[in-house]
């Protein structure tokens, strides 16, 4: 099946757009390029400027589409809905701007690119339990119809666009234990969104990948790949520690020199069909900038010498 590599701009530690580390977009979209990349996510809303003219001179610049806008907000406080939905606009807009390169479809595949992944994030009584189901605060059924209501706003605001939102369970939000996915592929229909599972934050949050891959076949539009390096993984859960400080201190590291079996992964993306795009990530603190490129092209390289396609 056709499963081509994409990239991610968190490989370049690129997760808040206010961090004041952050390098240039141009940088990012450049080294993606000569990492081999075809192309990349938008990555989270702020980074790249939202000008499809100057987006597509730079993505042309370096052999680059778009695979995926990015939703990664606090999706719980009704007060943040106005503000989230504009985002939601204002990336459809512009990943759909017909002067963007245009990936190609996939004989297979279920909906065309670039999708918007859709994420939670913001609350400190979720990022201090992340990878801790047996301790991490679950919503009320009053709070959890709320919150999915959101949810799913955001992907029907979508689809107003033309774009498929894509629900992606996170470490450190409300949508990351085997119970909160399970839940919610009950609560949204299939219609209106699908899943874009993370190998590493299942990995992270007890869960076996090609389990999980397995049992959702049928709702996977969307794959992301990460690597988690065990000895820091199992010290970050001994700490009292954001999900993305434990990311800091490399918990997650290049494809193959991990805890987690590619070649399994492959032999079940290839037993379920999958046919969609699948993206690298490797979180990081984003001072540590300069081995970004390096480990991209570590981890390209290994997916490729197991039978991927980039």
């Amino acid at each position: 099946m056709n499963m081509n590599i994409c990239g991610a701009p968190c490989c370049w530690g690129v997760d808040d757009p206010k961090n004041p580390y952050l390098p240039p977009w141009q940088r990012v979209l450049k080294e993606a390029g000569q990492a081999g990349y075809r192309a990349i996510e938008l990555g989270p809303y702020g980074y790249l400027p939202i000008d499809a003219r100057v987006v597509s001179e730079e993505l042309e610049k370096n052999g680059l589409a778009l695979v995926a806008g990015t939703i990664f907000h606090d999706l719980l406080d009704p007060a943040n809905q106005p503000s989230v939905l504009r985002a939601v606009d204002d990336i459809c807009q512009l990943i759909t701007d017909p002067r963007l390169p245009a990936l190609p479809v996939h004989e297979g595949q279920k909906f065309a690119t670039p999708y918007l992944t859709v994420m939670d994030w913001g609350h400190d009584e979720r990022d201090f339990a992340a990878g801790h189901a047996d301790r991490a605060p679950r919503l009320s059924p009053d709070a959890w119809a709320q919150f999915i209501g959101h949810v799913r706003a955001v992907c029907e605001r979508a689809k107003h666009w033309g774009v498929r939102a894509v629900i992606h369970p996170h470490a450190g939000s409300y949508i990351e234990f085997a119970d909160e996915i399970e839940q919610v592929v009950r609560d949204i229909p299939y219609e209106t969104a699908g899943l874009c599972l993370d190998t590493g934050h299942l990995y992270y949050s007890g869960m076996e990948p090609t389990a999980y891959l397995k049992k959702y076949a049928d709702r996977l539009d969307y794959v992301h790949f990460k690597d988690v390096d065990q000895a820091v993984y199992r010290q970050v859960l001994g700490e009292h520690i954001r999900f993305f400080d434990g990311c800091g201190k490399g918990a997650m590291c290049p494809i193959g020199t991990g805890a987690l079996d590619y070649p399994a992964i492959r032999k079940t993306l290839d037993e379920i069909g999958y046919a969609g795009y699948i993206t690298i990530e490797q979180e990081r603190d984003p001072r540590n900038v300069e081995t970004s490129l390096r480990d991209v092209k570590a981890s390209v390289d290994y997916l490729k010498s197991v039978g991927y396609q980039i």
